[in-house]
């Protein structure tokens, strides 16, 4: 095998596909690897943990078709340590050869034929727009729990909702719910439950990884391949597959409520600026801040025994009775960071129920917040 690449290009490659490679304490040595195989003018490269799958196709200027097996994050940091400008790749059975101008790299590589044999997934039955999709990721997918003792809770529901499909994603201390309108549901397909990590893993995707050209045309889709026991995403060049997770998700239904007697609303941006800068004096994950709602706003407030006490006053509307409620300074902020909208609704109960936040102005997403309990 061997191809003569431009260095940016082949390194983004590398790194995507090399995302999915050795994770997960996998023991075989080779899943630590990439497997580059080129044929004619198109290089496909493949990182997979057999639970999360990556292929990236790359336009190479092809020199001799094959494949090989190379280290995955040694050479991508070898390629992204070169310098600028075209970057060859040349490879026998046992050795792998990457040089550009000066510089030469001879490096081990794995035997191909101990790499796993992926099977190509279907073609997409399901199309999210792109936009939307990945602004859903963006809001939902911080929810998930990173706790694999709670395997179900590290996912994120795909469900059907209306006339489109509905994200869920929880790790029993907040909730994240957003529903994208206009795109078909999974036909003949129960709830799935993706893994949050191979959508983060899509969410990262760059935009030059998202469009499969320089204008919107088939790279303004995502395609999705759903099966009995994974699903595959194909973003542009970009394939990730995943196996699905398996069990019942709780019922995210009954832990909405129907109505709130509280609500403050205030401005998106002023918010979060106030809550980073009192969140400055949280050294640990049992601090809270508290939110004194009164007609003219909102009084934001953090006291830490060892370091002291920070205050802020932001201002906006309130409807209801007067409370106090706390809540975990993060996990706030970034329930009001995921709001696409300037102007933010928090509607609460009583200090002891879940909160809402969500956007003033559309209703597609909804944040729940379990308070903290405070003396």
């Amino acid at each position: 095998m061997k191809f003569r690449s431009e260095r940016d290009s082949l390194a983004e490659v590398l790194a995507t596909a090399g995302r999915a490679a050795g994770g997960r304490g996998t023991t075989s040595a080779v899943l630590s690897g990439l497997m580059l195989r080129a044929e004619g003018n198109r290089l496909e490269v493949t990182g997979t943990d057999l639970d999360l799958t990556v292929r990236v196709e790359h336009e190479v200027i092809g020199l001799e078709d094959g494949a090989c097996v190379v280290p995955g994050r040694l050479t991508a940091d070898v390629v992204r340590a070169l310098e600028a400008g075209a970057v060859t790749v040349e490879s026998d059975e046992e050795k792998v050869e990457i040089s550009s101008a000066r510089a030469h790299f001879g490096l081990r590589s794995f035997p191909a034929v101990e790499f796993p044999s992926l099977p190509l997934p279907p073609p997409p039955t399901v199309r999210f727009p792109r936009a939307a999709l990945f602004e859903a990721l963006r809001q939902v997918v911080r929810a998930a729990s990173n706790d694999d003792a709670r395997p179900l809770l590290t996912g994120v529901l795909l469900t059907t909702a209306g006339h489109g499909v509905r994200l869920v994603a929880t790790d029993s201390y907040r909730l994240a719910l957003r529903d994208v309108h206009g795109t078909a549901a999974f036909d003949g397909t129960d709830d799935v439950l993706v893994p949050a990590r191979a959508l983060a893993e899509l969410q990262r995707l760059t935009p030059g990884q998202a469009a499969a050209s320089a204008n919107e045309g088939p790279g303004a889709e995502i395609g999705v391949s759903p099966g009995v026991s994974d699903m595959t995403f194909t973003c542009g060049p970009t394939r990730i597959s995943t196996r699905l997770l398996e069990g019942t998700y709780p019922d995210y239904r009954q832990l909405i409520p129907d109505h709130y007697p509280n609500r403050l609303h205030v401005g998106r941006d002023s918010l979060v600026a106030a809550l980073r800068r009192v969140r400055l004096l949280v050294r640990d994950n049992t601090t809270p801040v508290r939110l004194s709602m009164r007609p003219n706003g909102v009084d934001l407030s953090v006291v830490s025994q060892e370091i002291g006490d920070a205050s802020e006053t932001v201002e906006g509307d309130f409807t209801g009775e007067d409370l106090v409620v706390a809540f975990n300074p993060s996990y706030l902020i970034d329930g009001v960071d995921a709001v696409l909208d300037d102007e933010v609704f928090i509607e609460t109960d009583n200090p002891a129920r879940p909160a809402t936040v969500r956007a003033a102005s559309r209703d597609d997403f909804r944040y729940l917040l379990m308070p903290v309990r405070v003396s």
